[in-house]
């Protein structure tokens, strides 16, 4: 048998019955917009995440946007994004009619950095979002002090890291607004497109929540107190989300048994994983490792049925969707882009598994 980069109906066995069940609780409430259950999870979510509010959304990419535009950041505005990431990080910047200005990341972690921060500022910067990438947190305390005396907003892009911390605190409530997103394949994933902010902001909650449905005041159905469009939370995705929130903690120390099987087994190895930085906790959504050979050993994997992914194989300031007449010099995200590579990573990983890729590995590595 093969070795999938996720394993999703693993994690589906084990609660095939609660997904059931919650499936038949939604399909007789006949309440399948907002209502209840999505109000339930709303407030297990942000308990989980130790914050005062969550909005449950239609997206992660919506969470985004929908906390820019909140914030009031519009037109005339420049918001700092990392250039190692998925495309709707800057996607949701354009969104609302801002600039998205990008800047490099360590070449240890691949995350954004205090210092990038700092030198990207200008007069027109309103927001910072920090991407916690691959699971891992970035240095919020760092990146917040120099936020906070630019006097700018930050936003936590935590797509990918559901139930890391950093310092010991959940990241989503270490800014103005954390934005996940609930795709299939994440940590707790739904089945289908859904997302949250988080925040302990209850007045940018509100806009939050108006924004995502159409603008309407809280309560009062015909009355649109602004204008905002359709992002809200299906209430089967909240049901099914509520469920699997239940086992993410336990998902997430599968995916740590997991990393620590990859860190020894590749530590001799010449690849380069990507590291995780003193005081972050990841919840490792993904194990990605750097080498020159990446095709040829992404070949010689999947001749054993070994699945692998690359993010990203573009650097996100070099997306055609921009347009730039000049793509600004970011060494060490264009040259992560040729580099990177994710191996399998999910809570059902055995052992014997990690030890196969860690072999094939080494074998292909050997050869000229």
């Amino acid at each position: 048998m093969g070795v999938p980069l996720i394993d999703l109906s693993a994690m589906h066995a084990e609660i095939e019955r609660e997904l059931d069940q919650a499936w038949q609780e939604v399909s007789r409430s006949g309440h399948f917009i907002g209502g209840q259950t999505v109000e339930n999870f709303e407030s297990a979510w942000s308990d989980y995440c130790e914050v005062r509010h969550c909005v449950g959304v239609a997206s992660g990419t919506a969470a985004l946007q929908l906390s820019l535009a909140a914030l009031g950041i519009g037109p005339g505005d420049e918001v700092i994004v990392p250039a190692n990431t998925f495309f709707a990080t800057a996607e949701a910047v354009l969104a609302v009619g801002a600039k998205p200005t990008f800047v490099d990341v360590s070449p240890t972690t691949l995350l954004m950095t205090a210092s990038g921060v700092q030198e990207a500022i200008t007069s027109r910067t309103a927001a910072v979002i920090v991407v916690h990438l691959y699971g891992q947190p970035a240095d919020m305390d760092a990146i917040g002090r120099v936020a906070a005396a630019a006097g700018i907003a930050v936003v936590e892009d935590a797509a990918q890291a559901h139930g890391a911390r950093w310092q010991g605190k959940h990241v989503g409530g270490l800014s103005h607004a954390g934005c996940f997103s609930f795709y299939p394949g994440k940590n707790l994933g739904a089945f289908g497109d859904a997302g949250a902010v988080v925040t302990n902001d209850e007045a940018l909650a509100e806009r939050v929540r108006s924004l995502s449905d159409h603008g309407r005041h809280r309560g009062g159905h015909h009355r649109h107190e602004r204008p905002g469009g359709t992002h809200r939370l299906d209430a089967l995705q909240a049901a099914i989300l509520s469920v699997k929130l239940r086992r993410l903690d336990a998902w997430n120390a599968g995916r740590r048994r997991a990393a620590e099987w990859y860190a020894r087994l590749l530590a001799e190895l010449p690849v380069e994983p990507v590291q995780t930085a003193l005081g972050a906790s990841s919840s490792h959504h993904l194990a990605v490792i750097r080498t020159p050979r990446r095709e040829h050993l992404r070949r010689r994997l999947a001749a054993e049925d070994i699945a692998t992914a690359v993010h990203y194989p573009i650097p996100c300031h070099r997306q055609p969707a921009f347009e730039a007449d000049h793509f600004p010099d970011l060494p060490v995200a264009e040259q992560a882009a040729g580099r990177v590579l994710s191996l399998p990573m999910h809570p059902h990983l055995t052992e014997t598994d990690v030890e196969r890729v860690a072999t094939v590995i080494a074998d292909a590595l050997a050869e000229p």
